[in-house]
């Protein structure tokens, strides 16, 4: 396996390059805060109190893959370039979340795929994908691959039938460093034809040590392979799939460990994103009370984000601005409630939402 010595100091000699390729420099002293619409939110309320706070803005699903490419022989721009349109007009920055990852089309999930025809069909939407998108000036931003590694820190990979939450481009194997090949075919596209837009790493979960060494090992490799990662993203969909205690009774030890984690990337020349940040309530009966808990501890994570971004380049994105509902999941909170009045959170966003450009 690549050693972390051995990695750095390849890291040091070859990816001073493509560092020089990044077109954004770091940004300190200011926490972008954006968030979310839906395709179908345009032209609706929520574009309405959208507009008024944000001017970050990232599609929830218009750019992913079963959105723009659901067929072989199938391709539909139209939601996603009506959103270039959209930020154009309003003057918004725009993070694509089109990655090569769970947000696969359904026929790049069907078990008889082989490893060729996944590559195949992943070089063709990542090119076509960064191509599109390279020259327009409002994107600053994109996930080349998300949801890579579970929890525990091993790879998250494919399952049987199209219906489940799996990552199908494992199947294409590893390298001979134990690498997954398309993570590495993903970044070497993205490299080649998006030299304008920043490249996000996308992870989900909580702050689980085995996984974000796992993240920060392949990051790492993926320069020592000359090829740009100008960014982390962390979902932080809090108190789903992580644990409870993490984020509600252990607050402070799960915080310094984000503290910790972001202070790494920008000792790496890497920008730290907060990509999908909501609050998960299981049962509707809490959700008064559970908001109450959601606010104290969006306060904590955006002052350590705050802190942080005096070194470095941070941004946050909310996760809808509203409540949704997720069948056999619970309630996802934002920042407002299902009619649109401020929840709790509200104000803590609020207060720090400056979005200096």
């Amino acid at each position: 396996m690549f050693s972390c010595s051995t990695k750095q100091r390849v890291v040091n000699e070859k990816s001073l390059k493509a560092d020089k390729n990044q077109k954004f420099a770091i940004e300190p002293n200011n926490l972008l805060i954006g968030a979310t619409l839906n395709y179908d939110e345009l032209r609706t309320q929520k574009e309405v109190v959208y507009l008024k706070k944000f001017k970050y803005l990232t599609p929830a699903n218009a750019a992913k893959q079963s959105r723009v490419h659901p067929q072989p022989d199938v391709w539909n721009w139209k939601q996603i370039d009506e959103f270039i349109q959209f930020a154009n007009k309003n003057k918004l920055v725009v993070r694509l979340h089109g990655p090569i990852s769970p947000q696969a089309s359904k026929w790049a999930k069907e078990d008889h795929r082989t490893p060729k025809e996944l590559e195949t069909n992943l070089t063709e939407f990542a090119t076509a994908f960064a191509l599109h998108f390279n020259n327009e000036p409002v994107v600053k931003w994109m996930d080349v691959v998300n949801e890579t590694i579970l929890a525990d820190g091993s790879w998250f990979g494919p399952k049987k039938g199209t219906d489940q939450w799996e990552n199908p481009w494992l199947k294409m194997g590893l390298d001979e460093n134990g690498f997954p090949l398309y993570i590495i075919k993903a970044f070497e596209i993205a490299t080649k034809n998006a030299t304008n837009i920043q490249l996000v790493y996308n992870q989900k979960v909580g702050m689980e040590d085995k996984m974000w060494d796992k993240v920060k090992e392949t990051i790492l490799y993926i320069r020592s392979k000359g090829f740009r990662v100008d960014g982390i993203g962390w979902q932080a969909h809090l108190l789903l799939g992580a644990k409870r205690e993490d984020f509600v009774d252990n607050t402070e030890a799960t915080m310094q460990k984000l503290a910790n984690l972001i202070d790494w990337a920008h000792q790496n020349k890497l920008a730290f994103h907060v990509t999908e940040l909501d609050y998960l309530v299981k049962h509707k009966k809490n959700v008064e009370s559970e908001r109450q808990v959601q606010k104290r501890v969006y306060q904590q994570l955006v002052d350590v984000l705050v802190a942080k971004s005096k070194n470095g380049q941070v941004t946050l994105n909310l996760w809808d601005v509203g409540e949704r509902y997720k069948k056999n999941t619970g309630y996802f909170q934002s920042i407002y409630d299902a009619k649109m009045n401020p929840t709790p959170a509200y104000q803590v966003i609020n207060k720090v939402n400056k979005n200096k450009l």
